[in-house]
């Protein structure tokens, strides 16, 4: 016999997509939000991103070719993806070292524990954002404030720092002010939509954030189940409390175009490795980041509850997989 039949696991069609491919179009997806953050934040936000980036990057080559003493695969993208998403969830003023340590727990923690890219269970960047949150909340919640931004509740002065609007809806009511007074002392819907408010860096400029995601969806990168059902939620939910009591809850387009909400949505929940793989496990995944997400702002402690929402479905996702699977090559349909 002059042929031989291989024998050998799926996959057996490949799309000619790769893990590098993958990443670096993600990269290139947050470079208008990186600019977007560049022109308003200026030489803050080259040095966070510089040295979120570098540190990630550091940090896994450490860490596999000194500790785990595996390949080398910093050449794959996914630490800088870390490092870029790590820098989106920080302020622009925070302290350098403060940053090494949120790439350390990130890469060492939220990655490499785990065995590295395709193990981990919980979104890298998220896992050093949150460790952070919880060990320098001050550092972490004092954010300078952008060019061109001035309200009654902030001053335009050069250096000076600021709650996000998320912050000072939730501080005004607690202190027993309306929706709507507050509404008033807080930028246009326009300027929230193109950057001009207080908050990390990647959290202020929607437009940009939504051009990446079309931009990924164009090229297949992600899908569009987790974006829009993460939206879709928090747009009825906060609808339905805003209908029923519009004096103490803000109206939707302020929750998504606010805080994280983008960047979560189209950036970190779309994780591969993080996420479920089948479209129905997806919608189901989005809509429990937008019920938690929406329960903290408005009932917890925290104004914004994005990152800790992915996180808690990251936890479920193995759950979903296994009780959503995608049927099976040849498997025989019942009826009735």
């Amino acid at each position: 016999m002059s042929q031989f039949i291989t024998v050998a696991p799926s996959p057996h069609i490949h799309s000619g997509q790769s893990v590098e491919k993958l990443m670096y179009g993600v990269i290139i997806a947050m470079i208008p939000a990186l600019i977007v953050s560049i022109l308003l934040y200026g030489i803050g936000a080259i040095t966070v991103t510089f040295i979120s980036v570098a540190s990630c990057v550091l940090f896994e080559f450490l860490i596999q070719k000194f500790l785990l003493k595996t390949r080398v695969s910093i050449s794959d993208g996914s630490a800088i993806v870390t490092g870029m998403l790590l820098a989106f969830n920080l302020p622009s003023n925070l302290p350098w070292w403060i940053i090494l340590i949120g790439a350390l727990v990130s890469i060492g923690i939220g990655k490499m524990t785990f065995g590295g890219l395709g193990n981990n269970p919980f979104n890298p960047a998220l896992v050093g954002r949150v460790f952070l949150l919880l060990s320098f909340p001050v550092q972490m919640t004092t954010y300078p404030v952008p060019k061109g931004l001035s309200t009654p509740y902030i001053s335009n002065i050069e250096g000076f720092t600021g709650p996000t609007p998320l912050g000072i809806l939730k501080e005004g009511l607690k202190q027993g002010d309306s929706v709507s007074d507050l509404m008033k002392e807080l930028p246009s819907y326009l300027d929230l939509f193109i950057g001009k408010l207080g908050g990390s860096m990647g959290e202020i400029a929607g437009a940009a954030l939504i051009l990446g995601g079309i931009y990924m969806l164009i090229r297949k990168i992600i899908t569009w189940h987790i974006p829009v059902s993460v939206i879709l939620t928090v747009y009825v939910f906060t609808g339905i409390l805003h209908l029923f009591n519009s004096s103490g809850y803000a109206d939707p387009l302020f929750h998504i175009l606010t805080g994280g909400l983008l960047l979560g949505a189209i950036f970190m929940a779309t994780d591969y490795v993080t996420s479920p793989m089948i479209p129905s496990g997806m919608i189901i995944y989005g809509i429990g980041i937008g019920i938690i997400t929406v329960l903290i702002r408005v009932f917890g402690a925290y104004p914004e509850g994005v990152s800790f929402a992915i996180l808690i479905m990251n936890g479920f996702v193995p759950l979903i997989n296994r009780y959503m699977k995608p049927r099976r090559f040849g498997e025989e349909v019942k009826n009735g």
